[in-house]
């Protein structure tokens, strides 16, 4: 599963991806996801920032492009995600209130996938089953 910030990298700054993660997403055989909360966070950011827009006419159509131009499956997010979500111990100590962050982590954990991501603050969460790919700009 790669976070919000991965598909931005991957979308629009190549260079901010490590080797690694670029292997990984450049892997044929490797099927990638992104959850349903980091595209609401995307459709936000190009709505209210312009995010991407340099690259996409609408939010529409950088939504259509995750599954059709990068072949990233959209997970919906369902009741067993949320009760994770519940359960999760947040992350006071370096100030993570990102409730998106939590929403996220908790869709990799309880589908147990690896999270590739960017953020420092997603170590904390391994005790709690998060399988992270840090992505080391």
């Amino acid at each position: 599963m790669i976070d919000t910030n991965i598909f931005v990298y991957a979308a629009t700054d190549r260079d901010s991806l490590s080797c690694d993660v670029k292997a990984i997403l450049e892997e044929p055989d490797t099927v990638l996801n992104i959850s349903a909360e980091s595209v609401r966070e995307l459709i936000v950011a190009y709505n209210n920032k312009g995010l991407c827009s340099k690259r996409w006419r609408s939010a529409e159509e950088m939504v259509n492009a995750i599954e059709d131009e990068f072949f990233i499956q959209i997970l919906p997010l369902k009741r067993e995600h949320m009760k994770t979500y519940s359960r999760l111990t947040i992350n006071e100590a370096q100030g993570h209130k990102d409730p998106s962050d939590h929403i996220i982590i908790a869709h990799a954990i309880t589908e147990r996938m690896p999270l590739i991501s960017s953020d420092t603050r997603f170590e904390f969460y391994r005790n709690q089953g998060l399988d992270l790919i840090f992505n080391k700009k």
